[in-house]
């Protein structure tokens, strides 16, 4: 559908008409609950993933966030949902007695393994980003893939977090040479890298550039076996002054320009958030070509 906007929510705008739709479908009949109705939104506007599936599990945050700000009213929850409690510090990410490795020689080779959830590396995960992360845990929305770093003896040495792109940006979009339109088309094969935690104790030079190496090589594989979409290009936010950026840079990463202070989920224009430079890393030659084609 095409037409005034409405609304932005996650990256995405909502057309007047597209909200109208929604309304009517949550009105009925028939009634329909939450899941449901977001499986027939989708399939109503059209709104898929890369791999041909419906993105009912985005448009469920989504109507849940407009449902907090009043613009639509949902159904009750089918089910009483089970909120996970807050992450418990256990002594398993407590910083090491040992003194940790000083040299690439004494951890190589380095191991990327996937912290899927409900996993021991899951758990950690999510128990590192929370007590060590300048930005704390939050759950990464939409498709998404978490790493753990390990030295050749099995000790953690960084988490790093991966998921769906921004929507709209503009730095980016210029970079790439984006129409509205190619940018909707290829979107999902770019990711972005919202956290990358070198855990505090670990101080061994050229780290972070091999471990962004060894990204390269195989988040794509990873990510095409889990969603079918072999993504060419990521981006990732840097805040300044806190960080330069360094690690990027020394990776082979471009700065392409800065946020205005948005966030990623701001749809009241409030500017409160700190601003970031963008930095972005082509997976392959001829990432350009796909991206526009």
């Amino acid at each position: 559908m095409t037409g005034a906007v409405e609304c932005r929510y996650h990256g995405r705008d909502f057309t007047v008409a597209e909200m109208a739709l929604l309304r009517e479908l949550i009105a009925g009949p028939p009634p329909l609950n939450r899941h449901a109705l977001s499986r027939e939104f989708c399939r109503r506007i059209g709104w898929y993933k890369a791999d041909g599936g419906l993105k009912d599990m985005m448009a469920r945050v989504v109507m849940l966030a407009m449902h907090r700000d009043g613009r639509i009213e949902l159904p009750p929850p089918k089910w009483a949902q089970n909120r996970p409690g807050p992450i418990v510090f256990g002594p398993d990410t407590e910083p090491p007695l040992l003194p940790p490795p000083t040299t690439l020689d004494e951890v190589r080779p380095v191991e990327l393994r996937t912290a899927v959830r409900y996993s021991r590396e899951g758990k950690l995960w999510n128990e590192y980003v929370a007590r060590y992360h300048y930005l704390g845990y939050k759950t990464l929305v939409g498709a998404q893939m978490r790493y753990v770093a390990l030295a050749r003896d099995g000790t953690p040495l960084a988490m790093l977090g991966f998921s769906t792109a921004a929507w709209r940006l503009a730095p980016r979009d210029r970079f790439i040479g984006w129409t509205p339109e190619l940018r909707e088309q290829n979107l999902p094969r770019v990711v972005d890298n919202p956290r990358f935690l070198i855990l505090p104790w670990i101080h061994i030079p050229n780290l972070g550039s091999h471990i962004l190496a060894i990204v390269r090589r195989q988040l794509p594989v990873d990510w095409t076996a889990r969603y079918s979409t072999t993504p060419v290009l990521i981006e990732t936010f840097v805040e300044t002054p806190r960080y330069t950026g360094a690690v990027y840079r020394a990776s082979g990463w471009t700065r392409v320009g800065a946020t205005q202070g948005r966030g990623r989920y701001d749809t009241q224009n409030r500017y409160d958030k700190p601003k970031k430079d963008i930095w972005l890393r082509p997976l392959r030659k001829d990432w350009k070509r796909i991206l526009n084609r």
